[in-house]
């Protein structure tokens, strides 16, 4: 890694993934209705039809893999973090669905044409410096069948900008997430100082997400062997303007 790239890219995913601050404070985005609405856009929108082979790529505990596997899909989600590895576990045998969860970084996973559709969801993309940003979505193209599909779920950075906010304070009764924001209009990342003050314990620590904007992933996406059929701006399969806080991508493999 050059030492350019040191300075714009730093993500430690102990810290930014910790299950239990995470789970505590994104409650909100993580509900039942949420996570309803974007099962049935998935269902819609990537033609889910028929039972189909599904990766989940950046899996989480298992919100969208579970729902679908009781859906009659054959689903295998992949994720960095164990914790969230095991609530996807114990959600899917309380369900008593068969769901395959690995443990792997997304940079090293290694299919070959065998699933129907990937999903790369709520901003999983931009961990890492562009390379490897780059990386991964080589291996989602590899992974997929041809003809296969891909639904990516992102910040639109252009309303981002439009709507920056330097300081943004997550509160919960005693507890807050203060994240104070910086962006390198040179690099596109979005650099982050978070603070989490929580049961009146205080840790810090900083990370960077490399942010696209339209044009910019349809380019990296049709360089990766993805060609860009969709785009929406809502789970509501609203269309991507500037205004449109997500980019929602459906791209086909080629």
């Amino acid at each position: 890694m050059t030492l350019q790239e040191e300075n714009q890219y730093t993500f430690d995913f102990e810290e930014v993934f910790n299950v239990d601050d995470y789970l505590y404070f994104y409650e909100d985005y993580l509900t039942e209705e949420i996570n309803q609405k974007q099962v049935q856009f998935l269902v819609r929108e990537l033609e889910l039809n028929r039972p189909l082979r599904i990766l989940d790529l950046a899996c989480g505990h298992g919100r969208h893999a579970n729902r679908l596997a009781q859906l009659d899909h054959e689903v295998t989600g992949v994720d960095l973090t164990s914790g969230f590895l095991e609530i996807a576990r114990r959600d899917a045998a309380g369900r008593n669905l068969k769901v395959t969860y690995i443990q792997k970084d997304m940079r090293q996973i290694s299919f070959h044409d065998e699933f129907d559709r990937v999903l790369f969801m709520f901003t999983a993309i931009g961990y890492f410096t562009d390379e490897d940003n780059f990386k991964v979505l080589r291996n989602i193209s590899r992974s997929l069948k041809p003809g296969g599909l891909v639904c990516l779920d992102t910040i639109n950075r252009d309303n981002l900008l439009k709507n920056f906010r330097s300081h943004i304070i997550t509160d919960k009764g005693e507890d807050l997430m203060l994240d104070r924001n910086s962006f390198d209009s040179a690099t596109g990342y979005i650099h982050d100082r978070r603070t989490i003050i929580r049961n009146g314990h205080r840790k810090d620590f900083k990370f960077s997400i490399r942010l696209y904007n339209p044009s910019e992933i349809k380019l990296i996406l049709e360089q990766a062997g993805l060609k860009v059929i969709k785009t929406f701006g809502s789970w509501d399969s609203q269309k991507l303007t500037g205004d449109a806080w997500r980019m929602i991508i459906i791209a086909e493999k080629e």
